[in-house]
C-alpha cells in the first residue's frame, strides 16, 4: 500500500466538503486568486492578439501582401481559441473572465499595433509572439507543480506561439 496517498475514505469525506468549488480541492496546490488574475492578464493578452492579427489581416496591402494575409487570418482564429480555453479554466476555477474592453490593452502582456505597412506589422506580430512566448515561458515555470491542468494547458498554446512566432519570422524573411 502506497503511504503517501490519502486513504480512501478520507479523500471521499473531503470531496463532499466545499463541492460548490468543483474541480478545486485541498489538493489544489497554487494560489488559486493569483492564478486566476494571471489567466485573465494571459485572456487580455490573446484578446488585444487576435484584434492586431484581424486589423493586420483587413488592412494588409501590396503584391505580396496575400500570404501574410492569411496567416494574419489563421493566427486570428488560433489567438481566439487561446481566449476560449483560458476564460474556460478561468471559469473552471471558480473565476469570471474579465473580458471588459475598456482595461483590455492595460491588462494584456502584449500591445495592440495599427501599423500601416506590411512588413511593420509582421515585425510587430513578431513581436507580440516573442512578448506572448517569454511570458507564457514565464507562467508555465511559476505553477510548476501547483495547478498541473493550468500548466499543461499553457504548454499546449505556447507551443502554438512559438509557431506563431516562426511564421512571422518566415514572412519577414520574405520582405527585406
Amino acid at each position: 500500500m502506497n503511504d503517501f496517498l490519502t486513504d480512501v475514505e478520507t479523500l471521499r469525506k473531503q470531496a463532499r466538503t466545499n463541492m460548490e468549488k468543483g474541480p478545486v480541492t485541498d489538493a489544489y496546490g497554487a494560489d488559486l486568486e493569483r492564478v486566476i488574475s494571471v489567466l485573465n492578464q494571459a485572456l487580455a493578452t490573446e484578446l488585444v492578439c487576435v484584434l492586431r492579427y484581424k486589423r493586420h489581416y483587413f488592412t494588409a496591402e501590396g503584391l505580396n501582401a496575400q500570404p501574410a494575409a492569411d496567416e494574419f487570418l489563421e493566427h486570428a482564429a488560433e489567438e481566439a481559441e487561446h481566449a476560449d480555453m483560458i476564460a474556460a479554466r478561468i471559469t473552471q476555477l471558480g473565476g469570471k473572465p474579465d473580458f471588459n474592453p475598456e482595461s483590455l490593452t492595460g491588462r494584456s502582456h502584449t500591445e495592440y499595433d495599427s501599423s500601416e505597412e506590411l512588413k511593420k506589422m509582421i515585425q510587430e506580430d513578431l513581436v507580440a509572439e516573442r512578448v506572448a512566448v517569454a511570458s507564457y515561458s514565464e507562467i508555465i515555470r511559476w505553477l510548476g507543480d501547483g495547478d498541473p491542468t493550468t500548466r499543461r494547458m499553457l504548454e499546449g498554446i505556447l507551443a502554438q506561439e512559438e509557431e506563431h512566432a516562426e511564421d512571422m519570422l518566415d514572412l519577414l524573411a520574405g520582405h527585406k
